[in-house]
């Protein structure tokens, strides 16, 4: 397997994944930013989608509630410029991104892709909030993540 190191070698192993697999390991894009989301029912749709053995009526729900806070909250996107709130919305759009059914994408969309832009966008708004936050690489995490998902 190729040393995953970079966007593209990202991009093209997560190209390489089925439905489920690139479900899974986007879920656990956003799960590594979880810490930043405000709303249960965006944890449970995030920790359903991590699972191998799910229910389609459970991953639909999952799917919903996770696309209906990301929903919710980017009207609240820009406002006084909260970046806690922006880095909440992001996680949400990071889950739904994940658990996106197949009716919905596009031939070239990529579920895990998708999350793991999205779980950067969190991680960035953070950054901004807080002069002190510790810089670590999301984009180096995940390409940690997708290499043992795939080792």
């Amino acid at each position: 397997m190729p040393k995953i190191n970079n966007d593209h070698a990202l991009r093209d192993a997560l190209n390489g994944l089925d439905a489920q697999q690139q479900r899974i390991l986007g879920s656990r894009f956003a799960q590594h930013v979880i810490h930043l989301s405000k709303d249960e029912r965006v944890n449970r749709a995030i920790e359903a989608g991590m699972r191998d053995q799910v229910a389609p009526g459970e991953l639909e729900d999952a799917f919903k509630a996770a696309k209906a806070y990301a929903t919710k909250t980017y009207t609240d996107c820009g406002k006084d410029t909260d970046w806690l709130a922006q880095a909440d919305h992001f996680v949400a759009a990071s889950a739904a991104a994940a658990l996106t059914p197949d009716a919905l994408l596009s031939e070239k969309q990529n579920r895990a892709w998708k999350a793991a832009m999205q779980a950067r966008m969190a991680v960035n708004c953070t950054l901004i909030e807080d002069d002190d936050a510790p810089e670590t690489s999301e984009a180096e995490h995940q390409y940690a993540l997708a290499e043992a998902f795939l080792g």
